[in-house]
């Protein structure tokens, strides 16, 4: 408990003067109670009164949430505190500002529910499982976590193979890992460092199908020929028939030499379309005029 004694002239100035001095976090509830009030000759009228307030096991976590969502900008906000047998729980409401506290995948209220807990921690010996909820999102993602988890489970005893969830916070992995140990036939197991880890959920021996894509066997992933004959052994054996592509000769070079000389206007007189022309000759008398 945590309490601060008022002295004033009267009842209200005694109670402010004992809230002054309290000087409680604010939301927490204050009580007060009169002491005494004494008339004296030459001062007068004089009221002492004490202000006190219970500190709860986590009443220094609900104002430590309440003194960071201001800081990151969120004016009205509740919190509850709700006891368990193994920890506690807290509950926000943040008004439109679910979503921002709530943040990328969890990941800011996954980073206030760390510092929550260090600070309920301090000092003590014994474990505390703190959760920090806003506006019943841990509900809905252990719901979404939780489908998920079997459906990947489905996929890694159909296919045979390691399926790969995406990268999570510890948290998620843990809810993760919870529903996969209640299904038979496969296990699970984390990967990865930092943001990035992740869970993989594997199949039992019982289910796992031998990976024939590199074993060079019929129908694999570099065998898609019909049959799952090999493709070297297929054009080996098929079977050629006349006129194939491969069994024609090589083209012949096509002789590009004409078959007939040039035509000429002056060999070929039939051919002019004005008549016939004479060349001129050399020494050809030239006329001139009388």
């Amino acid at each position: 408990m945590t309490e601060a004694i008022g002295i004033a002239a009267t009842m209200e100035e005694a109670v402010q003067a004992a809230i002054a001095q309290l000087n409680a976090p604010e939301g927490i509830e204050i009580s007060t109670e009169v002491l005494s009030v004494e008339k004296k000759l030459l001062k007068g009228t004089q009221v002492k009164v004490r202000a006190y307030y219970e500190e709860t096991e986590f009443s220094k976590a609900e104002q430590y949430i309440k003194a960071v969502l201001r800081h990151m900008g969120v004016q009205e906000s509740t919190v509850l505190t709700m006891e368990e047998e193994d920890g506690v729980r807290f509950s926000l409401q943040c008004g439109d500002d679910d979503g921002y506290v709530i943040g990328r995948r969890g990941e800011t209220l996954d980073s206030l529910q760390y510092l929550v807990r260090l600070v309920i921690s301090r000092g003590r010996d014994d474990y505390r499982r703190v959760s920090v909820n806003v506006a019943d999102y841990r509900e809905t993602r252990e719901q979404n976590l939780h489908d998920l988890a079997i459906v990947n489970a489905g996929k890694a005893k159909k296919f045979g193979r390691n399926m790969l969830m995406p990268p999570m916070s510890a948290y998620d992995r843990r809810t993760v890992h919870t529903v996969i140990q209640d299904i038979e036939g496969v296990s699970s197991h984390s990967v990865g460092e930092g943001s990035d880890r992740r869970v993989v959920v594997a199949p039992d021996e019982q289910y796992r199908k031998a990976d024939t894509r590199r074993s060079g066997g019929g129908g694999g992933y570099n065998n898609r020929d019909r049959g799952g004959m090999q493709r070297n052994q297929r054009n080996a054996n098929t079977r050629r028939f006349p006129g194939d592509r491969n069994d024609r000769p090589p083209r012949q070079p096509i002789d590009k030499t004409p078959t007939r000389p040039p035509r000429s206007d002056v060999s070929n007189a039939g051919a002019a379309r004005y008549g016939k022309i004479e060349p001129r000759r050399a020494d050809a008398e030239v006329k001139t005029e009388e």
